[in-house]
Formats: structure tokens, sequence, C-alpha cells
């Protein structure tokens, strides 16, 4: 893997990022510290996490995620040099009052997350600060449209951005970036940026996957046009394209015991676990294994291999799932395979949206 620049930013990547949400939840400490090894012995620079991992978010989890980071680099000589950390400060509470108070995201929230993101880390810079998702209603996490009556701005995005130099001056915060965005939001926060030369955004970080390409639906000539990178979240649709759920469905029942899907109710109800999505995962998991490869492989490769894509995020909770997404790098898929692809898109369309 050759390392790429995040945006117009300095940060050197590998295309191969770790997500680490299920870190305090599905997986201990003990095991994470090894996935956190392993991932830098398999050449991975990238790590991801969040101020409210793990998940399914919980009172009692909160900002695990990002204690148990900063134990391993804190106990690995030369690990935080390594690599580089990128997390992100959550955006209005959405029903989780133990992440952020009120309605809305003020300026004083970002300082205030950072600094207790920069104690949990035990690291003194965040090379990548993204927002987790925005201040104002956005259809996102299943949302489909956008619905003016609901929206409600406490925040302007100028006042974000200028929080966000407060951190950049103060040497907290290298760059920037944003999560669950629209192509309006991500015009909107490089223009002021721009205007009122205050820090640019380098990239987003949005669900992409053979079962939800929205991204590809404007916002990749948004980012292509503005040179802001695609951090690809969830290729695996939180399982479905592995195939596992094929047989089993979302529901739980014969799915695996140590799944997201299988543990948590609340993961079941949410888009990865439609009926749609369900349905054109099976023929997507279909067509990886006509074509002599595991459903895994195909999804990976085809993110790993999209021109709009700069890293791919990989949850994973076992060394073994870490060194199976990694071993599928190098994958390439046939023109035959990709209009195949196409082909069941342009029936499907993005269920999983």
């Amino acid at each position: 893997m050759k390392n790429i620049a995040l945006g117009t930013s300095a940060l050197q990547v590998t295309p191969i990022c770790l997500g680490t949400m299920t870190f305090g939840e599905q997986v201990n400490e003990s095991v994470s510290h090894q996935i956190l090894d392993c991932s830098l012995e398999l050449g991975v620079n990238f790590i991801d996490t969040a101020e409210m991992y793990s998940v399914p978010a919980r009172a009692e989890t909160c900002g695990i995620t990002e204690t148990i980071i900063g134990n391993w680099m804190s106990s690995r000589a030369g690990a935080r040099q390594k690599v580089v950390l990128a997390t992100k400060v959550a955006g209005p509470s959405r029903g989780m009052p133990w992440v952020r108070e009120g309605s809305g995201m003020t300026a004083q929230d970002i300082l205030n997350a950072c600094d207790s993101s920069l104690k949990r880390l035990k690291t003194d810079v965040i090379d990548l600060y993204q927002i987790h998702w925005p201040e104002r209603h956005v259809p996102a996490f299943g949302l489909m449209y956008f619905d003016p009556a609901k929206d409600k701005i406490e925040t302007t995005i100028h006042e974000q951005l200028m929080a966000m130099e407060k951190l950049v001056k103060a040497g907290k915060v290298r760059y920037i970036g944003l999560s669950n965005e629209t192509p309006y939001g991500v015009h909107e926060f490089v223009s002021l940026a721009e205007q009122h030369g205050l820090p640019r955004v380098m990239t987003v970080q949005n669900p992409y996957c053979l079962t939800n390409r929205t991204f590809d639906n404007a916002l990749d000539e948004t980012c292509h046009r503005l040179k802001v990178s695609l951090l690809a979240y969830s290729p695996l649709a939180f399982g479905a394209l592995t195939g596992k759920y094929d047989l089993s469905g979302f529901e739980g029942k014969g799915a695996p015991t140590d799944a997201r899907i299988g543990k948590f109710e609340s993961v079941r109800k949410q888009r990865w676990g439609r009926e749609s999505s369900l349905a054109a995962a099976r023929l997507y998991n279909q067509l990886a294994k006509d074509n002599g490869m595991t459903p895994t492989q195909m999804a990976l490769a085809f993110c790993y291999n999209r021109w709009s894509v700069a890293s791919t995020i990989i949850g994973v909770t076992s060394v073994a799932q870490l060194e199976e997404d990694v071993k599928a790098w190098g994958t390439t898929l046939s023109a035959e395979v990709l209009a195949e692809i196409e082909a069941i898109r342009l029936v499907h369309r993005d269920p999983a949206t």
C-alpha cells in the first residue's frame, strides 16, 4: 500500500484505516491492543475513533474507545509517532444527553470535547479532528429526505470553524474534517473557510458501500472539485456484505452471536437491517461467489479501487478479521463484475441509505 494525502493536507495515510468503534463493547481492551499491534505490523498507519464510541452508544461506555487507544499508545514506545490519529466531536445529542447537552452543538462544546479527547487519548495533538454529524438537520443515519420544518441551527458553520481555528492555533489539532455531511455542507465549510481565512476541511467521512452509494449522487463531484477526501465507512454494510446474514437476516435468529446485529436490537433497526438492504446484499454476495471471491473480498475491493475513495475504514472484532480485510487489498474487479455491480444498483439503488 502506498500512502496517500488527505485533501490538501500534509497528512500521509494508508488507503486502509482502522475503525475502532467496537473497542470497549464487543472487543475488550486486551484484544483491542492486539488488533492495534497487528494493524501496525500489517502497515496500516491510520486510526479513526470518536468521543462517543463505543457503539452502540451508551452512557456507561462513552469515551471508552479513546481511552483504550490512549492506553495502547502510551504503552507502546513510538506508537503515537507511527500513526495518523483521527477522532470526532459529536454533533447534537440525538437522544444521547451523556454525549452532548442541549439540542445543538456550540463552539464551546467543540473546544471542551477536544480537550476531553486529548486527555483520554493521552496525546498533545489530534491529527484529524472531525465533526461527527452536522449541527443542522440533515438526511443522515437512515433519514432519506431533508425536512425544512425540522431544521434548527443554533451554531452557524462559521462559528464552528472559528472554534476549530482556536484548536489549530493552540496546536491541539492539525487538520479538520466532516462526517455524515451533504454536498451543501461540504461546500459551505470550504467556502466560508476560504472567505475568512479559517481552517479548511480536508476530509468527509460518509457511508460508502455496495448498498449505500449515495456519495456518488453529487457529493463525489463536490469533493473532487473542492479537493476534499472521502473516508468511506461501513464498507461491509455492518456485516451484510460478508454473507453471514444471507440466511438468518438481521432479526438476530440464527445470526452469529458475537455480531453487532445479533447482539443489539438498536443496530438491527438501522438502515442496514432493512429487508431491501438485505435483499440487495444477497445479490452482491452471490455475485462475489459466482466469480470466485468471498463477499467480503469483493465488497472491500470495490471500495479499495474506487477513484473517489481516499481511505476505507474497516471495523473488526478480531485479528483474524483484520488480516482478512487487509488481505483483500490488491484484489481487482473485472470489467464484467463491475458491470454486474452496476446492473444490481440500477434496480436496487441505495437501499441502505
